[in-house]
């Protein structure tokens, strides 16, 4: 690799962060799941989609990644996208209505641990065409992809490792937000739901007009 490798981390670390921080599906369910069961079934999800990412930036450095991006592959991946979202705010609503009859706040459901918290970032980046646009714009950029397949791997590590920094910062300022501010049992269980219901609803929307528009 004849590339130099502080500029290829930095620049790949502030992708990640840039990429990262914006409002959406994945940092609404991060924050909602840090509410419900603490830093780690938050973070877990990170993980998970960063794991996602990472499989996706592979096969676009290998040349792979050419092969999903063509328009029938791009709108079977926004059709499950979608269909994901929706599938979301449906069990959000639902969990909402029940901690509302039941006039208490329920316990935690296993949908919400630590290994389906990964699982579920895993999906959700894996069929997210938005994704892979993402990896082919950046890996293809000529500044990157003129060094060779190992300056490329270094700039997906950075931009991996940038992503991983803000979901750090913002799952640990969420827990500790919620700690501050002490829990508001039913209402606030309910409240929590019934929000990252109407996200999700609002992102399914959102990318289905993109994914017809396009």
């Amino acid at each position: 690799m004849d590339a130099p490798l502080l500029p290829l981390l930095g620049t790949g670390f502030l992708l990640g962060w840039s990429v990262a921080w914006p409002p959406g599906p994945i940092n609404a369910e991060i924050a909602r799941r840090c509410l419900a069961r603490g830093f780690w079934a938050g973070f877990g999800l990170l993980l998970g989609a960063c794991s996602g990412d990472a499989l996706w930036a592979i096969l676009v450095s290998l040349g792979v990644g050419v092969l999903f991006a063509g328009p029938t592959a791009r709108i079977v991946m926004g059709a499950v996208s979608v269909a994901l979202l929706l599938v979301l705010a449906f069990l959000f609503l639902r969990g909402a209505w029940r901690a509302l009859r039941d006039g208490a706040a329920p316990a935690s459901a296993r949908f919400d641990g630590r290994r389906a918290s990964y699982l579920l970032g895993a999906t959700m980046a894996l069929t997210s065409p938005w994704n892979l646009a993402f990896w082919l714009a950046a890996i293809g950029r000529p500044e990157f992809s003129r060094h060779g397949t190992p300056a490329l791997l270094v700039v997906v590590a950075a931009v991996i490792a940038g992503a991983l920094a803000w979901g750090l910062i913002w799952s640990g300022s969420v827990v500790l937000l919620h700690r501050q501010a002490g829990a508001g049992g039913r209402w606030w269980d309910v409240g929590v739901k019934v929000l990252t219901a109407a996200l999700m609803l609002y992102f399914a929307i959102t990318s289905a007009r993109g994914l017809l528009a396009s």
